[in-house]
Order: structure tokens, then C-alpha cells, then sequence
């Protein structure tokens, strides 16, 4: 593999609004910092016209390699295959929203210099974004850091400047339920907060509705924290008790001829139980469903072609001819998906 001195990953799913400036910006921001740079951007299965605009970025400039995938995997897994891709000896992961300013990248090299290994934004205002976005993300970061058994700093993204060590056992770490930021305060070394100001979306949709916000979330759970499991331990063994104190309770009653039919009673134990039991078991099977993914042993991602200038890579779909063709492209050699 040909080492560059800084590659950029930018995960990209239908934005087709906000790509030309990015670029623009994105280019002026890295050329601040070295001449010699690549600006990876990762197509998540797009149905606007982001491929194409991400093909003909690359073929007016040698430093833009674009990598399309089969098919939309989400936003860490998209993050994921630019990482694997990317052959700088630092690297910098960043959304192409515009809402995280490329023109900090300088500012972050700079803090990277006085021996970081990882430099992170930490969201000090966030422009943009409702009352309740804010309110939840606060409560998400305070609950994750309680329960986790890693500590993953507070009003944090992915925007991140991470030296080639951190990157390279990032993309050995091998698990399909992502949760990017975690997996890098786990990696330790010496990590450095970015205070920043967030900007509003320069154009186009969120990538984040309510539902892709919890599916992290849960993510980010039971990736590092096994304390959901402990408390559907406890919440049964309470449960128990309460039906044991609830079964003597009406033995003493029977023994003193004190019986009177309940069906309320009835009806509330019933339900609280089986309210209970479904609770714990959905826990469990959360669990479990992860184990059965990570067994499977699938790739985490499939790549459809690669492209920069004056050269093209069409890659078959079956993961031998995969690895075959990586092998003859220079810059993702043995980089493929895991």
C-alpha cells in the first residue's frame, strides 16, 4: 500500500446537495495541512445522483478515490469500509453534512502534533438541531457513560482525527453492531477533546431520523455495557420475591378462612409477571440476536467499485473475486471488508 500523509473518509447517503461544497472546502482544509492527502468518499447505496457526482470528483482530482457499496449498510458500516480503504498515516473521519467545519482539520492536526493519538470533537453549541434532539442526545451520553464499562466522552461524533495505530486496530476490531466512537475510547491511547461549535446542515435531509438515532443507541448499549442483562437478572429475582411474599400471603389467609375471590388481584399478578417475563426475555434475545450476527462471520460490507483518476476498479460481488481484485488495486490492498 502507498502510505499518504492524511486520507479523509466522508460517508455519503444521498447527498448530492452538500457534495461540490464539501469538496471544495475539504480540499482548501487538507492542503492547509499537507500536499500529500486523499479524500475517501464512501457511497452507502445512494439513490440520487451522489455516485456520479462522487465518479466525476475523482476524475478531475487524483487526490479523490470514491468506493461504492452494493447496497445502503448504514452509516458505521459506510464509515467502516473508508477506514479500511484509507492509507493515510493519520486520518480523519467526517460527515459530508457540512455540520462539522473542515476547516478545523488545521486546529486538530496541530493538537494531533503535541503527541495525541486521537483528537475528537466535543459539541460545545449545536446550530440547527431541536430542543428535543439536544435534550435526548444529553440524556444518551450521561446514561451510555453510567452503564458502559469504557468511558466514551460526552456531546461527541465520529469527527475524529485518529493517527494510522488507533485506525489500523480499529479496522481489526471484527464486531457488525458498530458504535464508532466507543470502539475508539476502548482502543485508548492518548485522546485530546476538540471543543467546537456545531453548524446547522449546509443543504438537505438528516441521515439521523428518531428511529437510525435509537437503533444507535441500543448499539452503543449492548456493545459496551452487559449492565442491561444484570438489571433483567434483578428484575426477575425482585419479581420472584414479589410472588413468593404474594403466594404466602394467601396461604395465611386460607389458613385463617379469610378467602375472598379476586379478580382484580388476579388480573394485576398476571400481568405484572408476564410483563416481566417478556421484558427480561426481550432483553436476553437482543443479546442473543447479536451473537447469531457475529457467528455468521459475514463481511461487514460489500464493495461495488473503487474509482479515482485514470483508474477504475469494477469489483465482482463474491468475496473471492473480492479479494482478488483488491489485491491488484494499490490502495486498498488487504483491505477489503472483514
Amino acid at each position: 500500500m502507498t502510505r499518504t500523509e492524511l486520507s479523509v473518509v466522508v460517508p455519503c447517503f444521498n447527498e448530492e446537495a452538500v457534495l461540490e461544497e464539501f469538496s471544495g472546502r475539504m480540499s482548501r482544509a487538507c492542503a492547509a495541512v499537507t500536499r500529500d492527502y486523499e479524500i475517501v468518499f464512501v457511497d452507502d447505496g445512494s439513490s440520487d445522483r451522489t455516485w456520479p457526482m462522487i465518479e466525476t470528483l475523482s476524475q478531475n482530482d487524483p487526490r479523490i478515490v470514491g468506493v461504492q457499496l452494493f447496497r445502503n449498510h448504514g452509516h458505521q458500516l459506510a464509515a467502516t469500509a473508508g477506514l479500511s480503504i484509507a492509507a493515510g498515516n493519520r486520518v480523519l473521519l467526517i460527515d459530508a453534512d457540512l455540520q462539522d467545519p473542515p476547516e478545523l482539520l488545521p486546529l486538530m492536526a496541530r493538537l494531533m502534533d503535541e503527541g495525541y493519538d486521537v483528537v475528537y470533537g466535543k459539541r460545545i453549541a449545536r446550530a440547527g438541531e431541536t430542543t428535543f434532539k439536544r435534550l435526548t442526545a444529553t440524556v444518551f451520553y450521561r446514561l451510555l457513560n453510567r452503564l458502559s464499562s469504557v468511558a466514551i466522552p460526552e456531546d461527541t461524533g465520529d469527527f475524529r482525527l485518529m493517527s494510522r495505530p488507533v485506525v489500523d486496530i480499529l479496522n481489526n476490531m471484527p464486531e457488525r453492531h458498530r458504535f464508532i466512537r466507543g470502539m475508539v475510547s476502548w482502543i485508548g491511547g492518548r485522546q485530546a477533546a476538540f471543543p467546537y461549535a456545531r453548524d446547522a446542515r449546509f443543504a438537505g435531509e438528516t441521515k439521523y431520523p428518531l428511529r437510525k438515532m435509537i437503533s444507535l443507541a441500543i448499539d452503543a448499549l449492548t456493545s459496551f455495557s452487559t449492565k442491561p442483562l444484570r438489571a433483567a437478572v434483578w428484575l426477575g429475582l425482585m419479581s420472584s420475591l414479589f410472588a413468593f411474599a404474594i403466594l404466602f400471603y394467601a396461604v395465611f389467609q386460607w389458613s385463617v378462612g379469610n378467602v375472598v375471590p379476586g379478580w382484580a388481584s388476579s388480573v394485576v399478578a398476571i400481568s405484572f409477571f408476564s410483563g416481566t417475563q417478556l421484558f427480561v426475555m426481550g432483553v436476553f434475545g437482543e443479546y442473543l440476536g447479536r451473537v447469531v450476527q457475529e457467528v455468521k462471520g459475514r463481511p461487514l460490507f460489500t464493495i461495488g467499485k473503487i474509482c479515482r483518476k485514470d483508474a477504475m476498479a469494477e469489483i465482482p460481488g463474491d468475496i473471492q473475486s473480492l479479494k482478488n481484485a483488491v489485491a491488484e488495486y494499490p490502495r486498498s490492498e488487504n483491505r477489503i471488508s472483514r
